[in-house]
């Protein structure tokens, strides 16, 4: 079955993970990608090094069903091929600031003034209505002015996430937004800028603790492991291991205290609700430690799922390519990059008659870049000039 994107040509002018990754799920649905590249390849293309050529996992996942084509944009004649393609493609994705995207032609109006109906999808790390709007930022950035960094961890040292959630929740936003544009284009016949950027998407992760703190109720403290809104909510130690329990709501707490043995825990007042087992948390996660001290982490998940309460382990990247809960089998598959086999992750949606791509491979530098002109109506005279000159 063709994808559902089939026939849509996108343009990525992405760079590490918020742009790539946007245009990536648009690959993964049947849209026509070219990733452009400048001629030796972006320094994102080589982040975490994979394989035997030096291309990096993030560049592998990102780009998956991409095609590559280099083009040297620093020069005019660069720029003007980049334009051409522009005027034939549907989608144009970059995260970039704004002054990058003017200082490329990539902004709105210019783009636009190439093809009328035009869906520009950009990110940026502040919004561009800001007075930092073009300030340089990764993940980072968004993590810890979020506030999200000072409630993770321990009071006095504060940690952030291990993994980049915030360009990763911009990259699916802004591709949301790509597709909700591609549909308004059909009702309309217009096309739309959509911008994000990574402060908005870290602000918008947290909305409903900043929303607390607005209406005045008593300000977050960080809690380590344990949730401040329920209990026992928390990473308990085995006699092997670690496992996570997250117990929210009266039924599930007075079903928990009968299972333990507590059923008394129950009249508490201490944990009369939610919001006091929050409170009052760590209470509670000593008597789910004691509980499960001498036992093995499979037979504490074992019981606690038996019962209907939300558990479950606390693997490493071992476990998890090991072989753990058969999460490898169920959403890696084998791919390739050139001649090397690699490990790679299509996408986790899956829809009813499989539309999506099953091209999970990463394009090598340049691979495509003759048959990607070539689809964008360049001569093969022109062709052989851009190569000669060394502008592809």
């Amino acid at each position: 079955m063709p994808g559902i994107l089939q026939g849509i040509k996108v343009v990525d002018f992405g760079k590490y993970i918020a742009g790539p990754l946007c245009a990536g799920m648009l690959a993964d649905l049947g849209a026509d990608v070219v990733r452009v590249e400048k001629p030796g390849g972006g320094d994102d293309r080589y982040v975490a090094p994979a394989t035997d050529s030096g291309e990096g996992s993030l560049f592998l996942y990102g780009n998956r069903g991409k095609r590559s084509l280099t083009l040297d944009t620093s020069k005019p004649e660069g720029l003007a091929v980049l334009h051409r393609m522009i005027a034939k493609a549907d989608v144009v994705v970059a995260n970039l600031s704004p002054s990058a995207l003017a200082h490329f032609g990539l902004d709105y109006e210019s783009v636009k003034a190439l093809r009328d109906d035009i869906i520009l999808v950009t990110s940026s790390t502040f919004p561009s209505n800001t007075p930092m709007r073009d300030a340089l930022g990764l993940d980072s950035i968004g993590q810890v002015v979020s506030g999200g960094v000072y409630l993770t961890g321990e009071a006095g040292q504060p940690y952030k996430s291990a993994t980049a959630y915030v360009d990763f929740g911009t990259a699916v936003s802004s591709a949301y937004a790509a597709m909700a544009a591609l549909f308004n284009r059909e009702r309309t016949g217009k096309g739309m800028h959509v911008e994000s950027s990574l402060v908005g998407t870290a602000l918008n992760v947290m909305a409903p603790i900043l929303m607390e703190h607005a209406y005045g109720k008593a300000p977050r403290r960080p809690t380590g492991n344990r949730s401040p809104i329920g209990g026992p909510s928390d990473i308990i130690r085995t006699r092997d291991g670690w496992f996570v329990v997250s117990v929210l709501g009266n039924k599930l707490f007075a079903r928990w205290a009968k299972f333990i043995g507590r059923p008394e825990l129950v009249e508490d007042p201490r944990f009369s609700d939610d919001a006091l087992r929050g409170v009052n948390g760590d209470a509670l996660s000593e008597v789910m430690s004691e509980w499960a001290k001498d036992k093995s982490t499979d037979d504490c998940i074992k019981e606690l799922v038996q019962i209907g309460l939300p558990a479950g382990p606390v693997l490493s990247p071992d476990d998890i390519m090991g072989g753990a809960m058969s999460l490898r089998e169920s959403f890696f598959q084998q791919g390739s990059f050139g001649s090397e086999t690699i490990m790679q992750m299509p996408t986790p949606i899956r829809f009813s008659g499989a539309p999506t791509r099953e091209n999970i491979t990463a394009p090598e530098l340049g691979k495509h870049s003759r048959e990607v002109l070539d689809d964008y109506g360049f001569s093969k005279d022109e062709i052989e000039m851009l190569i000669e000159r060394n502008l592809v």
